[in-house]
């Protein structure tokens, strides 16, 4: 991996873990104390970054951690709503016996990490979750916008999750329920997708 690869993932996950915050300022002097890197691979991060709205860098103001506004929360989970929904009547019907398992010992995990009330664990195979529907139903165009909020969804999990770390049990127990109505090809798993997503966005504005 690139240097400037490496700095990317490490201040990625210092902004996603909001180590961090929102609103704050960082000097490149303090990143590269921090990642012990030189000013130029950093730089090249932080122009990445900026693009994916993680900071804004000006000459004036410097770089600024940039926060998910409300508004974007909520089309980033209405447009969830539309397209997994989309994904679970895609699937239901024709899902096989290898995808019901992987998506088992992925909901087995998630157990684990619900007990354990390991957050950024649960985070993670949360995602793993959807995005194994998605690509189960088998529409890369869907697959991909996905993946390309991947990093803003699991900032708004985490965060969702820190507010209040018994939530993952809520959220486990509706993974099952979706799960066990795609193992009996039960066409109400979109209705239990759009309640889980639904209700996952009403908690975070609560």
């Amino acid at each position: 991996m690139l240097l400037k690869d490496v700095a990317y993932e490490k201040i990625k996950e210092k902004i996603l873990e909001e180590h961090y915050e929102p609103g704050q300022f960082l000097s490149e002097r303090t990143l590269i104390d921090e990642l012990g890197m030189s000013k130029t691979p950093i730089k090249n991060a932080l122009v990445r970054l900026e693009s994916e709205g993680f900071v804004t860098v000006s000459s004036k103001q410097g770089i600024i951690v940039v926060d998910i506004s409300i508004e974007r929360i909520n089309d980033i989970y209405n447009l969830r709503i539309a397209l997994e929904t989309f994904n679970c009547q895609e699937i239901y019907k024709r899902i096989t016996d290898d995808q019901i398992n992987e998506l088992e010992e992925n909901v087995e995990a998630t157990k684990v990490a619900a007990a354990n009330k390991d957050v950024k664990a649960f985070a993670t195979l949360d995602h793993e979750f959807h995005l194994a529907i998605s690509e189960f139903a088998g529409n890369s165009e869907i697959t991909k916008i996905l993946l390309n909020y991947q990093d803003h969804l699991r900032r708004i999990t985490l965060r969702h999750l820190r507010k209040d770390p018994d939530r993952v049990k809520k959220f486990y127990t509706e993974h099952v329920d979706i799960l066990n109505a795609l193992k009996t090809k039960n066409d109400n798993c979109s209705d239990l997708m759009k309640k889980h997503l639904y209700e996952s966005k009403m908690m975070y504005f609560q």
